[in-house]
């Protein structure tokens, strides 16, 4: 049944009363907690988890072959594993699929240099291999349009101004987060107010992204070849300009043109000798897969039973969708892979937790968290939204727990304005102090896949991370960035935070509910 929507605010002005008794003891599992990181750490599996989804499945952008060859591995993984209830459960029609199959990019005058780089996905691919000359084509107002009139026809367009690199960051490599930092964090007590970004008044003179690929197309250009990151070595792309809004449109991707990220020494050597007034010859592939129909994309879910309070709920999860540049190992394989290793950790353990624990890897969050958010209304519904109301599982559901924010360490638990849960989260920190879990920072964070939980006033938390590793969204995102270390902790203190919150006599309190 539904709750009554009138009955709606006095029954979850009660929760925080239902759940934990902020004067109670929080009881810790010492036992438990010993065999979780005995078994974690001296029997990990998470760098062998991760190295199939990196090494073997390779990128997996949502919808792609790819992504439904990791999905079915992950779901028969699961089960392997113990999990029951394994299922590839479909979210939301997700437009046409797209995959690319082949990229080749050379410059072949004035001098030879391979290039790297790869295609925007859903983009068309080029008719074979081609050669041609590049043109810079500086563009931002609409009177910038005229000069290129007639003069781009078979063009290979550099669309990117000349990029700065970033030198600083070059012998800077990746720092820890230091204890002072950590200190200034816990002592933010204020939760900062939410602020929009501000806007400049929109040029109506300025050229959108969308329009000069329409303009680059309709004067004949072959392909448009750009650079959007600052970093050496690094490769940066996403989709085409426009894709969200239209939904990952087959006809908007054949509609488009062939359009490549290039590395920024390479982007910048071919802008250079073009201002020298000398010609630019490149040679170029790109194959690409556009599917035919509008299909679901999916997430994959899985659960360890509960005993007597099996019908209410605690999840732990990360985006198994990535970028189609690199394998995403820390964006997010790595989180993926810490929560199937908390998971394995607590079948190995013989957990047998009285709520059910669920493990979901989430796709579309690397379009806008399209995955959770959809498992999040169709299951629990929304008390703000009189139209959808909250569902029997949203009064049954505890917590999520959710990594993120690359593969580093978890230093401690983003609070997210939530201070019922303070004591409750410190005690469960306590026994893992000796591996940097310290800081509860009352700070909201955001855009990643607790956020759905979180908006829906469900107790939804990403874990305080260290920042290791390259970073997402490009081509260097390899197995090789990720620190072994960090994972297995990272999944030691994940299955030891599920385990306490199924275990507990009252779910997670939540927040108090303030009307949109």
């Amino acid at each position: 049944m539904k709750i009554p929507k009138t009955a709606l605010p006095a029954v979850l002005a009660l929760l925080p009363l239902l759940a934990f008794s902020l004067s109670e003891e929080v009881r810790v599992d010492a036992t438990m907690v010993a065999k979780i990181r005995e078994e974690g750490l001296q029997r990990s599996q998470v760098m062998d988890i991760v190295g199939y989804m990196t090494d073997v499945l390779g990128p997996r952008l949502t919808l792609s072959e790819g992504m439904k060859k990791a999905q079915a591995w992950a779901k028969e993984k699961m089960e392997k594993l113990g999990l029951v209830n394994v299922a590839v459960e479909p979210f939301m029609d997700y437009g046409a699929a797209w995959d690319n199959e082949y990229f080749s990019l050379h410059m072949l005058e004035p001098d030879y240099q391979y290039m790297m780089g790869f295609p925007l996905a859903y983009t068309p691919g080029t008719k074979g291999k081609i050669t041609c000359q590049a043109v810079l084509a500086e563009i931002q107002t609409k009177k910038d349009l005229e000069k290129y009139k007639g003069k781009l026809k078979g063009a290979a367009i550099l669309a990117s101004p000349l990029v700065p690199i970033d030198l600083a960051a070059l012998p800077q490599g990746f720092s820890r987060r230091t204890d002072e930092e950590l200190k200034r964090l816990e002592e933010t007590v204020v939760p900062p107010a939410p602020r929009a970004a501000p806007r400049a008044p929109a040029n109506p003179d300025a050229v959108r992204p969308e329009e000069k690929i329409a303009f680059f197309k309709a004067e004949g250009a072959a392909v448009v070849l750009q650079c959007d990151g600052g970093s050496f070595g690094i490769v940066r792309g996403f989709g085409r300009p426009g894709v969200n809004e239209d939904k990952w449109s087959r006809e908007k991707d054949l509609a488009s043109m062939p359009i490549a990220e290039v590395t920024p020494e390479h982007y910048n050597r071919m802008v250079r000798i073009l201002r020298r007034g000398i010609p630019v010859k490149i040679e170029i592939e790109i194959r690409n897969r556009i599917g035919e129909t509008v299909e679901k994309a999916c997430n994959v879910v899985g659960e360890i039973p509960g005993t007597d309070l099996k019908d209410e709920v605690v999840m732990m999860g990360a985006h198994f969708d990535s970028w189609h540049g690199s394998p995403g190992a820390t964006d997010d394989a790595g989180g993926c892979a810490v929560a199937l290793e908390a998971a394995r950790i607590l079948k190995a353990v013989g957990a047998a937790p009285r709520r059910t624990i669920r493990v979901a890897f989430w796709g579309g969050e690397e379009q806008g968290i399209h995955g959770s958010r959809e498992y999040v209304l169709k299951h629990f519904g929304d008390p703000r939204d009189p139209k959808k109301g909250v569902t029997p599982e949203y009064e049954k559901f505890s917590v999520y727990f959710n990594q993120d924010y690359g593969a580093g360490a978890f230093r401690g638990v983003n609070l997210q304005g939530n201070e019922f849960v303070r004591p409750i989260f410190a005690a469960w920190m306590a026994p893992f102090r000796d591996m940097g879990l310290t800081a509860l920072p009352i700070q909201s964070v955001g855009s990643t896949d607790h956020v759905s939980f979180d908006r829906v006033n469900l107790p939804g938390f990403q874990f305080l991370q260290d920042r290791v590793g390259i970073g997402g969204h490009a081509n260097m995102d390899f197995y090789d960035t990720l620190v072994p270390e960090d994972l297995m902790k990272n999944a030691v203190i994940m299955a030891s935070f599920a385990y306490h919150a199924a275990m507990s006599d009252a779910r997670i309190p939540r927040k108090t509910l303030v009307a949109k």
